[in-house]
C-alpha cells in the first residue's frame, strides 16, 4: 500500500462497525479471508459473516483476530468498541505508579548507555527522554527547534537542525523514512501519515547509489566542532506491553562506529561530570 493510498484510507470516515475494521486490517495486512481464519483458528464462512456483519464475534474472538492481525494495543481498544465491548488495554502517563517500574527500566538503559547517546521517544517520534549526552551533540541547533517534546524526525530533516551538519544526509534520511513508513504500513496512524508527508517535502537530496558491501550497518554520520562522528544505533522495545503507553515507546541507542567517535563522547561525558 503506498503512502498515499494509506493517506487517502486515513482521511475517510473511519468504519463503524466492527467487520468493517476487521477488513481493513486484514487487507492492510495482505491477508486472504481463509488466510486469517486459518490462523484464527475459526471457519472461512464465519469470518466472513463476521465482516459482513451477519454474525456477532465474541470478546475472546475479537481479541484473537486481532493479535493474529499485529494489530497494536490502542486499535485492539477500537476493535472491541466497535464490536460492543469496553476496552480491554489501558493508557496510562508514564508518571503513572503503575509504570513505575517500566519507568525505572527506561531511566536505567539511558544511563547505562553513557558515554554514549541514547534517547527514548514515543509513538509519534517525540522525545520523551534522553541521557545527558544528547544534548551536546545539538549545540548550535536554534532552541524554537528544541522545544519539549520536540520531534525526533523533524530534528533531523529540518535544514536548521541536524541536516545541517549530516555527512551522509541522503543514506541517512532516505533509511529514517523508510523506517516511518513501516510505521504507517503498520499501524495507519493517521499522525504518521501526515509526519511521512511533510518529512518527504524537506529538500534531503536522492541516495546516490546502492549502500556499499563493506557496511554491516547504515551510520550516523554528523560533523561537530570541525569532527565527523559515526554511530550506529539500534532500537529496544518493550517485550510484552499490556498498556498502550508503554508499547508505543522505543528507546534509541547509539553507538560509536570509529575510534574518534568512542573518544569524543568520553571526553564529552567527563565534561559533564
Amino acid at each position: 500500500m503506498s503512502a498515499h493510498t494509506a493517506t487517502a484510507r486515513a482521511d475517510r470516515t473511519k468504519p463503524v462497525h466492527i467487520g468493517d475494521h476487521l477488513r481493513e486490517w486484514r487487507q492492510r495486512r495482505h491477508l486472504s479471508q481463509l488466510d486469517l481464519a486459518g490462523d484464527a483458528e475459526i471457519s472461512a464462512r464465519h469470518l466472513s459473516f463476521v465482516e459482513t456483519g451477519r454474525a456477532a464475534p465474541s470478546r475472546d474472538m475479537v481479541l484473537k483476530l486481532a493479535e493474529r492481525l499485529d494489530v497494536p494495543l490502542r486499535e485492539r481498544n477500537v476493535l472491541l468498541v466497535a464490536a460492543g465491548y469496553a476496552p480491554a488495554f489501558p493508557q496510562r502517563s508514564l508518571d503513572d505508579p503503575a509504570l513505575k517500574s517500566a519507568r525505572a527500566a527506561i531511566d536505567l538503559v539511558l544511563k547505562a548507555h553513557e558515554p554514549n547517546p541514547a534517547l527514548a521517544y514515543d509513538r509519534h517520534w517525540n522525545l520523551v527522554s534522553a541521557n545527558r549526552m544528547v544534548m551536546p551533540l545539538l549545540e548550535g541547533i536554534p532552541q524554537r527547534l528544541l522545544g519539549q517534546p520536540f520531534n525526533i524526525l523533524r530534528l533531523a530533516f529540518h535544514p536548521e537542525a541536524l541536516a545541517a551538519r549530516t555527512i551522509n544526509l541522503a543514506e541517512w534520511c532516505s533509511h529514517l523514512l523508510e523506517r516511518l513508513h513501516r510505521q504507517c504500513e503498520a499501524t495507519a496512524d493517521p499522525e504518521l501519515l501526515k509526519l511521512y508527508q511533510e518529512l518527504k517535502a524537506y529538500p534531503i537530496p536522492a541516495r546516490s547509489a546502492p549502500l556499499s558491501s563493506d557496511h554491516v550497518a547504515i551510520p550516523f554520520k554528523m560533523r561537530l566542532d570541525g569532527e565527523v562522528l559515526s554511530f550506529i544505533s539500534t532500537t529496544m522495545i518493550f517485550g510484552t506491553p499490556v498498556d498502550i503507553t508503554l508499547s508505543e515507546l522505543a528507546i534509541e541507542t547509539f553507538f560509536p562506529a570509529d575510534d574518534l567517535t568512542a573518544e569524543r563522547m568520553r571526553n564529552t561525558a567527563a565534561g559533564l561530570k
